[in-house]
């Protein structure tokens, strides 16, 4: 009887431990900033997806008097749980809309949290692509581990209530939005969302800053004519799906473009005289992006994705 109720107590014990360390909050540095009168956001640290327990990218809001807007929601339910901490630190304002800017992990998994406040979720047309996908929940399963406990049994994945396929205007309180559907950029669909009082930018990865950027299946052609739109629209600020808040868009687009374009021309004569991919990568200097964060996890992957496209893109003009 002992033996039972000492084996009882030691499994109780190891639920309570469990449960306690299922709902620690990350251990990260997560602090709203302020970017014009109606506007925040917090900035997670340059890295891959998995570093600093997740709070990789970034996640805004915007408070109107009549509810907030938030333009993505971080990589995990417990990262979103610390971003409504933020937000009530600043308004008791309801959560009304949560706009997506593309279906990447560490820009959703924290969507539940805002859709229990009530939100409305509205993410780009091409998402539905990626919810029908077998990477979809793929991703999910290798999160629960190699985010545990952050992600776990209860993260879920959570649909759209509606899906953007044209660009669009709405006004909630006294502040007017646009949201561009830009179509597949850097990735199945993407989503910008522009501020008309502030005249504020948030362009999701579209725009990375402070390390490599992930092309995933981009189309970079479509990407890099988004780039020079952005240039020419000349916001007063732009908030990237990676990195600082810049009052200097053109500097702020300068990593991303010239890097999109590296790839690309180094890929596109490997092509064209086809060179083996191996062959072709080995023999580019990529001294210019070595020294940045996710270099080592991303560029190969990256070349060799561009390498496929132009393939692709050389059969189509034949």
């Amino acid at each position: 009887m002992m033996k039972l109720a000492t084996f009882v107590m030691l499994f109780l014990s190891c639920l309570a431990a469990f449960a306690e360390d299922s709902a620690k909050q990350p251990d990260v540095d997560m602090q709203a900033i302020k970017v014009s009168d109606h506007v925040w956001y917090v900035e997670g640290k340059a890295g891959t997806a998995t570093e600093n327990e997740g709070f990789v990218s970034n996640a805004s809001f915007i408070i109107t008097g009549d509810g907030v807007v938030l333009y993505d929601s971080l990589g995990t339910p417990a990262l979103a749980e610390l971003l409504l901490k933020e937000i009530r630190k600043l308004t008791n304002e309801p959560i009304r809309k949560v706009i997506v800017s593309h279906y990447h992990a560490d820009h959703i998994y924290g969507l539940q949290v805002f859709k229990d406040e009530g939100a409305e979720i509205l993410a780009p047309a091409g998402v539905i692509d990626y919810l029908n996908s077998d990477s979809a929940n793929s991703r999910l399963q290798e999160r629960r581990v190699s985010l545990a406990p952050w992600v776990n049994e209860n993260t879920r994945l959570v649909a759209p209530d509606r899906y953007i396929k044209e660009s669009e205007k709405f006004k909630l309180g006294e502040i007017e939005f646009t949201i561009s559907a830009l179509g597949s950029a850097h990735s199945e669909g993407d989503l910008t969302l522009f501020v008309e009082p502030d005249k504020v930018l948030f362009s999701g990865d579209v725009i990375f800053d402070g390390r490599i950027p992930w092309l995933g299946d981009a189309d970079t052609v479509n990407w890099l004519a988004t780039l020079n739109n952005i240039k020419t629209a000349k916001p007063v600020a732009i908030v990237p799906g990676h990195g600082g808040l810049s009052n200097d868009p053109e500097a702020l687009i300068k990593l991303t473009y010239n890097y999109l374009k590296f790839v690309r021309e180094k890929m596109k004569a490997a092509v064209d005289d086809w060179v083996p991919f191996d062959d072709a990568y080995d023999e580019v200097d990529w001294g210019e992006y070595e020294y940045l964060p996710a270099f080592f996890e991303a560029n190969r992957r990256n070349a060799y994705q561009v390498y496929l496209s132009l393939e692709q893109e050389s059969l189509g003009s034949k």
